[in-house]
This record gives C-alpha cells, structure tokens and sequence, in this order.
C-alpha cells in the first residue's frame, strides 16, 4: 500500500474502533503505534528507532518522561506525548510537551489523542517549541492538503531542514485560513469596510455599512458556493456544465441527446447536495476508495456513483422538494425512497450505503 492507503487505512480502523478506546493506553495500542509503525514507517518494536516512556527531565522535575520519542543515529528526532481518544487536545497538554521539548534535542514533536495529531516546532525561537501548531493532521476528517506534508515526516522521507523550512509557510497558511473561515462566516466590521470602500462611491455611514455588512456576508457565501460547485464540475470531468447522470440501465430514445446540453444548463448544484454527499463519501470510503466515489447532479436529484460508472449507483440525495429523500439501492439496482429531516440523517443508512459500495466488488 502507498501512503495515502495506509492513511486511510487507519482512519477507516479509527472509525470502527472508536468506542472501545476509553483509556489512553489502549488509545496508544490501537492509533499512534499503528500510527507510528505503518504510517510514518518507524519500527516500534526497535527501541534504536522509537523509545516509549522516554526520560525528558527538566531542570526542576526529574523523571519525567514522555509517551515515545523517534530516533535517528542516537539522537531525539521526535517527541510524541498522547492522550485518550476523544480527549480535547489543550493548552495544558502542550505546555507539558513544551517542558519535554525544551531539555532534548528534538525540533518536532507531536500532541495527539490518537484521532488529532497536532505537530509542533521551534519557530519562534530556537529549541523553544512553539505555543501553536505548524500542521494539524485529523484521522477522521483528512485534508488532503495535509497528506504530501504528513509525508515529510516519514521515515523514508525524514529531512528536518526541510520540514522546518516547510512548517513556517505552514503555520501561517493554517492560521490565515482560520481566519479567512471566521470572516466568512461573521466578517468584522474592517473586513466589510474594505469591501465597501471599492465599491461604494459615497460616505460610508453606520446605516451604509450595516448594508454593506448583509450584502458583504450573501457575497461571501456565494463565492464560496460557486467556488464549490466549479471544483465539483471540474472534479467529474464536467467542462463548463455539470454531468447529466440517467435512470441506471436505461438507453436514450432517438433524439434525445440533442436535448442534453439544455438540460445541463437548467442543473443547479446547491450547498445542501454537495454537504450531502461529503457525508456519502465520508461512510463509504470506510468499505472503497475515496477516488472512487464521484458526484453526479441532475435536474432531479444528485447522484452518487461508484468508479463514475452510472450502473454503479451507491445512492441519490433527492433534495429539490421540501421533503428530502435519499435513494438506496438494493442488488438489483432497484431504488427506494427514504425521507430524512436532515443531513445527518444520511448517517443512519450507513450500513445500506457500505452494503451497496461492496456490492459491486464482489
């Protein structure tokens, strides 16, 4: 398996797993030594390579140690310090990682409850880790843009000059984008001057701005949704217009397909559909691959299909009307209507969804 499988490997194990982790040692067992071994590449039964319960005394504690530490010729590479699955990862836990990495050698070191890898680094100042991480790795949502930086820290891959090189333009990137994320959702009274101010001619007064405060939050969401909708157009193969999926098995009569391209242009893919099918993919890439998972809109309803094969139907999102429905298919391709009230609701089909997805590996 390359990377990207093993990654998901484990967090298809995390989901399956997760309620019998409640404490912190079996949180170990089951995630960050699988973690450690068959992610990153380490042997965790060669104590030349990972060190359990390393000793990191500090100038005032002695004896304190710390959960692993990676080695590399003799020398710290990485401290690890874990804590129970579901715990909330916290200032105190990295203040207690922060002693650890101040008396060692290590420039990374790792906070994680098994599910959350929150990774660390000096800089700030040199061998003082810094108080926020440069990347954060989530088992059981992945960011694929996370995946090719996780990999640096490989052991195959291990290069701490340019991983730390790498972690400056990361933090920040990260720390912009959360940002970015709570202007998008209440922007601050400059971020909507800004706006306002090339675009507005006039004196921008309290009642002005209080518009431009509306109108400044519609823009946002709209851009935001018509950035998600072309990435999702250009993630079918769709050049300009979203794919037409068909009723499963059933051939066009004569003269239909001149028909096609006016009806691509009457398909609107909403916000509604796409966080629908984000939770599809989330359930089902537990049985396949996540590639194989691939959206189709239609004037009626949106599609999810397997291996974008449109006889390979793994459910539809009927999300048009008031009432919403998800479509479930049976071995025959056979569809039946199930009403939601709402998106969440998807989770309760999850064993019907992981049913119909390896259906058509057999």
């Amino acid at each position: 398996m390359d990377f990207v499988e093993r990654l998901e490997g484990l967090s298809k194990k995390l989901s399956q797993i997760s309620p019998s982790l409640i404490t912190e040692e079996a949180t170990k067992n089951a995630l960050v030594m699988p973690f450690l071994h068959s992610v990153l590449g380490y042997d965790v039964f060669d104590p030349k390579e990972v060190v359990p319960e390393f000793t990191a005394d500090t100038g005032t504690k002695k004896g304190e140690k710390v959960d692993y530490a990676l080695m590399s010729n003799g020398e710290v590479q990485i401290l690890i310090e874990c804590k129970k699955y579901g715990e909330n990862l916290s200032a105190k836990h990295s203040g207690q990682l922060f002693r650890y990495f101040s008396v060692t050698n290590a420039r990374l070191a790792i906070l994680t409850n098994g599910a959350m890898y929150e990774f660390y680094t000096d800089l700030d100042a040199p061998n003082k880790m810094d108080e926020k991480p440069f990347l954060v790795l989530n088992l059981e949502d992945i960011d694929e843009h996370v995946v090719p930086e996780v990999k640096k820290l490989t052991k195959t891959s291990f290069d701490i000059d340019s991983i730390v090189d790498a972690a400056g333009e990361l933090k920040y990137l990260n720390q912009i984008k959360k940002l970015l994320g709570v202007q998008f959702s209440t922007p601050e009274e400059d971020f909507v001057k800004f706006f306002a101010s090339r675009v507005y001619d006039g004196v921008i007064t309290a009642k002005v701005r209080a518009q431009f405060q509306e109108i400044t939050e519609k823009a946002l969401k709209q851009f935001l949704n018509d950035s998600i909708n072309d990435r999702l157009k250009s993630a079918i193969g769709s050049s300009g217009s979203v794919k037409t999926v068909h009723p499963v098995d059933v051939k066009l009569e004569s003269g239909e397909e001149n028909n096609l391209d006016l009806e691509e242009a009457k398909i609107v893919t909403t916000e509604q559909e796409i966080e629908g099918f984000n939770i599809v993919k989330a359930i089902v890439r537990q049985k396949v691959s996540v590639e194989r998972i691939v959206p189709r809109d239609t004037q009626s309803y949106f599609g999810v299909l397997l291996d974008d094969n449109n006889r390979r139907p793994i459910c539809r999102l009927h999300f048009n009307a008031k009432q919403k429905y998800i479509g479930l298919f049976d071995d025959k391709k056979q569809e039946t209507r199930h009403p939601i009230e709402s998106l969440d609701d998807i989770f309760n089909f999850s064993e019907q969804l992981l049913d119909t997805a390896g259906f058509y590996d057999q």
